[in-house]
């Protein structure tokens, strides 16, 4: 289980700017990509295949933007 603390409202601020703060520790913490990625099986061949593809998009891009 992963913990990501607490967030308190601070003297001052509006829930909205609360609530802000607590969907940015959310974000940062990876805590909804964690739960998404393991929503189904996945094999490791699968997973590797998968990094792969994207290594290879990544290298895409990253020559992509090197020539403009």
């Amino acid at each position: 289980m992963i913990k990501l603390g607490s967030v308190h409202l601070r003297s001052g601020e509006s829930q909205d700017s609360l609530l802000k703060r607590f969907r940015k520790k959310v974000v940062k913490s990876g805590v909804l990509s964690t739960i998404r990625n393991k929503r189904w099986f996945i094999s490791k061949s699968e997973t590797r295949r998968m990094e792969k593809k994207k290594a290879i998009r990544r290298m895409k891009r990253k020559s992509f933007k090197d020539t403009e």
